[in-house]
């Protein structure tokens, strides 16, 4: 990339230098001008000139610009319409939840990572690596990645849980029934803002845990039990107040009936 940002903009450079010198013998061969002519041909061709030298330079610079860009976080169009999860989410919690809660936190990450070590970095590599010491990108790296997922694992047409991960679920809570409410006790249970998880563990089994703010499983320097997360609900307020008002308990049961059940089952064979 460098290459052939260096060869370009060297052959803009001279080209642009060979048509100001092409158009100046034009003028001179065909314009007869007093001394007071001359100077203003002079004067306009030095302009001409350091423009030829400042355009190259402008352009290698937004090429630049454009290259550091691409290394930045982007909040990703939702796989659906604001309004799609209705009854279940309304369409104005999604459009703040989305466009003004998870946007912040993919603009104050771009700022935290910012010459540190983790700049340039997959999120994935980013979040077993931080520590307390890193409030701001624990913060907002977690609020982006938790969100993500959130976003990924909902749909307005929920499916049923098949296959492995099906069987995975059975093996360990006994039924999806079963699943439904440890998963949905431990969601009323957080206290104050935070997460609940569905994860697959380092030995490959599944297990149910709730993270504070915006931590989650991935942050192995941080949490206690370590795990991919494979579903997840958000259970901070702005997730649902506007809608449910303080009844957590009818948002949960809102929630499982729009979750993406063939998203889940992905994340469960990437992983397992």
């Amino acid at each position: 990339m460098t290459f052939f940002l260096f060869y370009g903009t060297k052959y803009l450079f001279l080209n642009s230098i060979l048509i100001v010198l092409r158009v100046n013998l034009l003028f001179l061969r065909n314009i007869e001008f007093t001394n007071m002519d001359k100077r203003t041909f002079l004067k306009t061709s030095s302009i001409l000139a350091a423009a030829t030298l400042v355009e190259p330079l402008v352009a290698c610079s937004t090429a630049k610009s454009k290259i550091s860009n691409s290394k930045e976080f982007s909040l990703l169009p939702l796989p659906y319409p604001t309004e799609a999860l209705e009854p279940h989410i309304d369409k104005m919690t999604m459009e703040i939840h989305y466009g003004r809660h998870h946007a912040t936190y993919v603009q104050k990450l771009n700022e935290a990572v910012q010459n540190t070590t983790f700049f340039g970095k997959k999120i994935e590599e980013i979040l077993p690596a931080i520590t307390e010491k890193d409030a701001a990108i624990r913060n907002n790296g977690g609020g982006h990645y938790n969100h993500s997922l959130f976003w990924s694992i909902l749909s307005p047409k929920s499916t049923a849980p098949s296959g492995k991960l099906a069987e995975a679920i059975n093996a360990t809570f006994g039924s999806l029934d079963s699943f439904k409410t440890n998963f949905s006790d431990a969601a009323k249970a957080v206290f104050g803002s935070g997460w609940t998880w569905l994860c697959v563990g380092k030995d490959k089994k599944l297990f149910i845990s709730n993270t504070p703010n915006q931590d989650n499983p991935l942050m192995s320097q941080i949490v206690k039990q370590v795990g991919t997360p494979i579903l997840g609900l958000d259970v901070w307020e702005h997730a649902y107040y506007l809608k449910y008002q303080n009844k957590r308990a009818d948002y949960i049961n809102a929630f499982w009936q729009i979750v993406n059940w063939d998203e889940v089952a992905k994340r469960f064979a990437s992983v397992s």
